[in-house]
């Protein structure tokens, strides 16, 4: 099965301390680009976020989002500073006596300096976070994965319906070919006979002149190669697998046999078939972008 690089994948897990929601978007890109957007006591863990994703990601740009809340009752904790307390309160007695005032100092007062009272937030377990970040992060992958593949095999029927109809082109232009050289011989002769007044001319002068027209004219290789191009299209999207590049290599050799023919045609119905390929070939090389 081949792979769409556009799709969305979300998922939240809870370990029943704390709860994560994962969302990723992915759009098409030419190289992996991951773009990670998380609260700041996560990002230790991104460099582990990156290699999960790697499983399931090789080509796109995608949009990583996460939502983090802790759940626990006690998230924070108040801490005593009883030794620098202390420090204050004697040199506040210190003063006093030094300069004869009578100021007292209250519990509430004191405890009102700088790092008397701490607030501390929890430790965090790292490793009990970790399973829980691993956990979401490759369900939302595996999510994300999932749609490109369902949106990578609506692709690979349109680009087989789209190579088809170029298929038909080529077979038209194939038939096409050998008529033009028979309608340019009866046109020569024509226009021989009107010129020399129904004279005779030798046959081998026309048939020489027919030859130099047919060789101008021949896209017999161009017509063997885009065929070629074509199936080998086909047989790597039922092949499966990452291969956007490889196409989008293909449909550009492919657009090069087209403007090949299109710049030999003598003819307005071989010419219409090219610019219909031309088209087809565009049409197909915009869906190519979208492959993994």
């Amino acid at each position: 099965m081949i792979k769409s690089m556009t799709g969305f994948g979300r998922c939240e897990e809870s370990d029943g301390v704390r709860k994560l929601t994962v969302e990723m978007k992915a759009v098409n890109h030419r190289y992996l680009d991951i773009n990670i957007k998380m609260p700041k006591k996560l990002n230790i863990f991104e460099a582990g976020i990156r290699n999960v994703l790697k499983n399931y990601i090789q080509r796109g740009k995608v949009d990583i989002f996460f939502t983090y809340e802790d759940l626990s009752e006690n998230k924070i904790s108040l801490k005593y500073n009883y030794d620098l307390a202390a420090e204050y309160l004697k040199y506040i007695n210190k003063i006093s006596e030094e300069f004869e005032l009578n100021g007292e100092i209250s519990a509430v007062t004191l405890s009102k300096y700088p790092e008397v009272l701490i607030m501390e937030e929890q430790s965090l377990d790292e490793e009990e976070l970790w399973k829980l970040i691993e956990k979401t992060v490759s369900t939302a992958a595996k999510n994300l994965a999932d749609a490109r593949l369902v949106e990578g095999e609506n692709l690979k029927q349109d680009l087989i319906e789209k190579l088809n109809t170029m298929l038909k082109d080529v077979a038209y232009i194939e038939e096409r070919s050998p008529e033009i050289i028979m309608e340019y011989r009866e046109k020569l002769n024509e226009r021989v006979k009107e010129l020399l007044n129904e004279s005779g001319i030798e046959e081998s002068r026309i048939a020489a002149e027919v030859v130099l027209f047919a060789d101008k004219i021949c896209v017999d290789e161009e017509i063997v190669r885009l065929k070629s191009h074509i199936m080998n299209t086909k047989d790597t999207l039922c092949a499966g697998g990452n291969m956007g590049r490889k196409l989008d290599f293909i449909a550009q050799e492919m657009n090069r046999e087209a403007n090949t023919i299109l710049s030999k045609a003598n003819d307005i119905q071989i010419s219409n078939r090219a610019i219909n390929l031309k088209t087809e070939i565009e049409k197909v090389r915009e869906q190519i972008q979208n492959i993994e």
